[in-house]
């Protein structure tokens, strides 16, 4: 009997199709979900847009990659959006939630952000990065839609315990224990315009004059051939891992003062000096609480989007007819 209603559902859908449009195949049809449907041209605006975003942050292998990911389930994100969306105006979600409120709060955070003046020149940004304004636009309001549904049918029911934070704190302490930094000067000679005669005997000055007293900043701007020449020495402070492998092993055990012997590196030699360093420490709870919270409620949040969403297809009719618009 279901088979039956299913059938003579994705009938009366092809037939209302068929009488707007006459005998003329308007635009090939994707999928049907429920009473709407997802044709081709559809498909292509939401591709389009992905592939664009894709296009301004990746090149070459990379982009590729990601865009071959993306693609591969979008008609899967497109029929549950329009699940989303189909409940949302049965629920009425959007005299519940200032959706426009939203988006102009959003755009006015980004504008901020780039310190961009006007909505004019936001709109050029988004046409010189190759992105289609009021697909974004669009895409941006239907993806508010979707978060205040969510929110309403699965957010609000969700409550942390005390005791989930703690216990999370403790079994994972390396989640909230600061990496070792280093506070580092130095002196860079390149090997790229001279001998290794010609540089050794450089850094036999620089030796002989640092054991003389003089000051590393000041022979940083007598001898160093990179960005320490005009900074005095200072190359920065970096967390551990961050650096050069050769470099870090270099500086990794000295005392706050003391300097490294000469380091080779492919391009020259490194004298380091640690200026400063700051030991691993696990972070105190009060600190990361508000954090483990919100992880916490992410997890939860999407076993339970993902029941929901299971649930509105049960409930649904769906049939896919073009598995692979692409290929």
């Amino acid at each position: 009997m279901n088979k039956m209603r299913m059938t003579l559902k994705l009938f009366l859908v092809l037939f209302s199709i068929s009488f707007l449009f006459g005998q003329d195949v308007v635009d090939a049809i994707v999928a049907i979900v429920n009473d709407d449907i997802i044709t081709i041209s559809d498909y292509m605006i939401e591709h389009d847009s992905i592939y664009d975003l894709l296009r301004a942050q990746f090149q070459g292998e990379e982009f590729t990659k990601q865009y071959e990911k993306e693609k591969e389930g979008l008609l899967e994100r497109m029929i549950i959006e329009r699940l989303l969306i189909q409940e949302s105006i049965r629920q009425d979600i959007r005299s519940t939630a200032d959706i426009e409120g939203q988006i102009r709060s959003m755009v006015e955070g980004i504008k901020k952000q780039y310190n961009i003046g006007s909505d004019e020149e936001f709109k050029r940004m988004m046409t010189q990065q190759g992105i289609n304004y009021d697909n974004w636009m669009a895409q941006q309001e239907k993806t508010i839609i979707q978060q205040a549904l969510i929110f309403s049918e699965v957010g609000r029911s969700i409550a942390i315990d005390e005791t989930d934070v703690v216990n999370y704190y403790d079994l994972h302490p390396e989640e909230f224990t600061t990496l070792p930094t280093y506070k580092l000067k130095g002196i860079y000679i390149s090997s790229e315009d001279k001998s290794e005669p010609e540089a050794q005997a450089k850094m036999e000055e620089v030796n002989e004059k640092l054991a003389a007293g003089e000051e590393l900043e000041s022979l940083a701007g007598q001898y160093s051939e990179g960005p320490e020449k005009e900074s005095q020495g200072d190359i920065g402070i970096y967390n551990k891992g961050d650096m050069d492998k050769t470099l870090e092993q270099a500086v990794e055990n000295l005392e706050e003062g003391s300097f490294s012997s000469w380091v080779k590196i492919p391009s020259g030699w490194f004298l380091l000096k640690l200026d400063e360093k700051t030991e691993s420490q696990l972070r105190p709870f009060e600190e990361v609480k508000k954090d483990i919270e919100n992880e916490l409620f992410m997890q939860e949040q999407q076993v339970k989007i993902q029941a929901y969403i299971a649930d509105l297809k049960k409930r649904s009719f769906i049939k896919i007819l073009i598995p692979d618009p692409i290929k």
